[in-house]
């Protein structure tokens, strides 16, 4: 059997396996999973948040039997499409073995792994950024025009997986018509767009007959997300995601800019600085820009395997292996959640020093966002149990929650046959089931909002289960409270209160 298969089935395994190594298993899974799981009991052609592609994925899972490993085995899986695409490509530009297997290192000391232990739309994302490149650059070289249609594919499926895929698209438009105008004369990339069209087309006109909430989305991103991003900030970060490499990428990129080899892929370049500043201007967050990364890391390596060619610079191959590793494996624990949570109480982690611990809200806290996102789920579903055991009276009983995470938990963990918690949060607010009349509420409420009142009055006795008790939790102190015997119509109630909501994304939309 030849090297080159062996050696790319070596990366592929060393990917898998890297990817489940990242996560210890006291940890659960991250909230925003738990939403993207649900829209598969739910299907459309659009949601509030994100387009439908997920919600497809999240359908196969189920059939694989929903357990957490499936839930994380595809987000690694595009982890390595990813990877080999990046393989393939630097092969296709003519770099050998040495160059592929320093692209394949430099995407496993990166910050890929991170994103590819998270089942959200931004491994698909990156693995369509990437095709995007592949197919581009594989008909510059070819001429061939079934990739332009393959790149209108990559397109179509990225704006049905995130719509940030459209950053890219502006970027690589404003470069092609700098430097190569005249592909703008081939009829057939006209073909590849109108594919990418009737792609997305049923995307859109979900959009269109709900009022278009995406752009209440991005308001509400800008407003609550966003505001604490600046440009300077997310072009810092990106070193961040690279920096094991980053003493090799540069070198690398530079050679593409002034070398022969290099002419017929510059277009690349310029197409990922315009993008980039695009999304700076915007103040994105950092990670939106990751989809660039598996071209540039192909290219850069390809570009080094070129300048090492001869001489006694062609002896450091094996150091320009080595160091991404050697970099990489000192921060490895410190960027994913290998760690125990009770470890990490004991003795936790310095994650300030890299700006880890930051939050959306733009403050700091003892524990990186996503990981605090990856705890106290578990026990949530176990309190809801408790309070459904604690039922006396039959009648139907809604678990009403205050985010999409905590709805979603507890349809992931509890074990209660035929329970299903609602929110008017993100898209639940379209799925609640109202048709029997409400006899019991199960109501989760954050800390700092305890039951009112009115609440109180409205039903014949409530109780306090519990807490989510992990200090690190990001759900800590989240209680789970039990209020039997309406003594009045919850179902009108909570009619009135979604109308109100739904007119707060779709405007006038009916």
């Amino acid at each position: 059997m030849k090297k080159e298969p062996l050696l790319l089935l070596f990366f592929i395994l060393a990917k898998l396996a890297i990817q489940y190594l990242a996560v210890h298993p006291d940890y659960d899974l991250q909230r925003d999973e738990f939403l993207h799981l649900d829209q598969a009991k739910h299907l459309a052609w659009g949601y509030l948040s994100v387009p439908p592609f997920t919600s497809w994925n999240s359908v196969l899972i189920q059939w694989l039997g929903g357990g957490e490993f499936w839930v994380r085995f595809f987000p690694a899986l595009y982890g390595v499409l990813t990877l080999v695409l990046a393989w393939d490509l630097v092969k296709r530009l003519g770099g050998g073995l040495f160059a592929q297997s320093l692209a394949a290192i430099f995407l496993l000391c990166s910050a890929m792994i991170r994103v590819n232990i998270l089942y959200q739309p931004n491994a698909m994302d990156i693995l369509c950024w990437t095709w995007v490149f592949y197919s581009l650059i594989r008909w510059e070289a070819s001429q061939r025009p079934k990739w332009l249609y393959l790149m209108g594919m990559a397109f179509g499926m990225g704006m049905l997986n995130k719509y940030s895929i459209a950053f890219l698209g502006l970027g690589i438009l404003l470069s092609l018509l700098l430097m190569k105008p005249k592909i703008f004369k081939i009829k057939h990339l006209y073909g590849g767009l109108g594919l990418a069209f009737l792609l997305f087309l049923p995307n859109l006109l979900w959009q269109i007959t709900h009022g278009f909430p995406v752009l209440t989305h991005m308001r509400l991103l800008q407003q609550y997300q966003l505001v604490n991003n600046s440009a300077v900030g997310f072009l810092a970060e990106q070193a961040l995601f690279i920096y094991p490499s980053l003493l090799l990428i540069l070198p690398g990129l530079i050679g593409l800019l002034i070398s022969d080899w290099g002419k017929p892929y510059r277009w690349v370049l310029l197409s990922a600085g315009v993008t980039l500043a695009i999304l700076a201007f915007f103040q994105a967050k950092g990670y939106y820009a990751l989809g660039l990364y598996p071209t540039l890391l192909a290219l850069s390596a390809f570009s080094l395997e070129m300048m090492s060619r001869n001489g006694w610079i062609r002896k450091l191959r094996p150091v320009a292996l080595a160091l991404p590793i050697l970099l990489f494996l000192p921060a490895f624990n410190l960027i994913h959640p290998t760690v125990g949570p009770e470890k990490i109480l004991i003795s936790p982690p310095n994650y300030a020093k890299l700006g880890l611990n930051r939050w959306e809200d733009g403050k700091e806290y003892p524990l990186p966002q996503d990981f605090a996102d990856m705890l106290g789920w578990s026990e949530l579903g176990s309190l809801v149990d408790q309070a459904v055991a604690q039922i006396k009276e039959p009648g139907r009983v809604l678990v009403l929650c205050g985010n999409y995470g905590e709805a979603g938990a507890i349809n992931f963990y509890s074990k209660t046959p035929g329970l299903e918690a609602f929110t008017m949060n993100a898209d639940y607010l379209y799925w609640f089931d109202l048709e029997e009349p409400i006899r019991h509420l199960i109501l989760v409420r954050v800390a700092e909002e305890p039951l009112t009142e009115q609440e109180k009055g409205f039903f014949e006795s409530y109780t306090e289960i519990g807490h989510v008790s992990h200090p690190l939790a990001r759900e800590s102190g989240t209680t789970v409270y039990l209020l039997q015997g309406a003594k009045g119509d919850v179902n009108s109630v909570l009619k009135a209160e979604i109308r109100e909501e739904k007119r707060g994304w779709e405007g006038d939309t009916p």
